[in-house]
């Protein structure tokens, strides 16, 4: 059987790639499974799409903590070592704006622009030409973004991504990536205390709703399929973004001027994304391609193939 033939092929890389993930108290439970089971048919599915004259783009979405690196990780060694494709993986958050262009927009709307995450706070020309590039006939090269969380700012330059050849296949993961505009009647209605307190006259709501309904949906549109990892909750989303902040802690001992979060400030940040996030457990599951479902123990259950 194919599957079985491909898990020899690439397992050894895959949990080589899932132990670097692992802390000494936070293990993956049946990574086996997760590989053989879901992962390398998701993998099976996005090649038979690949059409070798321009690039395949995969949209990858999931609330924060949902894995989505782990995923999209796996399936990037899956596709390249076994169906020998050439995979460039990038993250929505790559691409957000420099912490000077935050602080501008912060003064300029509403101060809750100065955190990353939510829509309006990405770079969208640069994503647009780099898909518009990629696209090309003519593509040579191309360097991209690459984002430091832990100074909340890009790195510089020289430590930019490089793509030299043109992929077959592009996964574009992210937490907002696919997310939709909701109704203007449904932002009148504050869904926590930030929004009640701090945007009682819904400029910050209004602002990252318009920008969704233009300019991410024109952005969106250009993808081919779209990956859901669903979580049950926001409360598991939380609870599993404040694992992501520790092990983001431990492994930057003794950055200066380090942005890590602790408890209280993840709490808050994630309030930031708490509209867009419940809006796209309600409703991107419709419009997605894959849906890959998660149980409260942070690993994939089900997996439902729309398309």
């Amino acid at each position: 059987m194919k599957i079985v033939e491909c898990y020899r092929k690439v397992s050894r890389d895959c949990l080589k790639f899932i132990k670097l993930q692992e802390t000494s108290e936070d293990k993956f439970k049946n990574k086996e499974k997760m590989i053989k089971s879901f992962l390398i048919p998701v993998s099976f599915w996005i090649a038979s799409k690949v059409n070798k004259s321009k690039p395949y783009f995969v949209g990858l979405a999931g609330g924060q903590g949902t894995g989505k690196t782990t995923v999209s990780s796996i399936i990037a060694i899956v596709l390249r070592k076994y169906f020998k494709l050439n995979v460039f993986k990038i993250s929505i958050d790559d691409f957000y704006k420099t912490r000077k262009e935050r602080v501008s927009l912060s003064k300029k709307i509403h101060p809750f622009l100065m955190t990353r995450g939510v829509p309006g706070t990405h770079d969208i020309n640069t994503m647009l030409n780099f898909f518009k590039k990629t696209k090309s006939k003519s593509f040579r090269s191309l360097k991209l973004p690459k984002f430091n969380k832990a100074i909340d700012d890009r790195c510089k330059k020289n430590l930019w991504y490089s793509i030299k050849k043109r992929p077959d296949v592009i996964i574009f993961e992210g937490w907002c990536v696919g997310a939709r505009a909701e109704n203007n009647n449904t932002l009148k209605k504050h869904i926590n205390a930030l929004e009640r307190k701090e945007d009682t006259n819904l400029v910050w709501r209004k602002f990252v709703n318009q920008q969704l309904k233009l300019k991410y949906k024109k952005l969106y549109a250009q993808l081919d399929c779209l990956l859901f990892l669903k979580a049950g909750s926001f409360s598991l989303l939380q609870q599993w973004r404040l694992k992501q902040e520790k092990k983001l802690r431990l492994s930057n001992v003794g950055i200066k001027n380090s942005k890590i979060m602790n408890k209280k400030d993840v709490i808050k940040f994630m309030q930031t994304y708490q509209r867009v996030t419940q809006n796209m457990l309600k409703h991107a599951p419709k419009y997605s391609s894959i849906i890959l479902n998660l149980n409260r123990n942070h690993q994939i259950k089900s997996v439902k193939y729309k398309i």
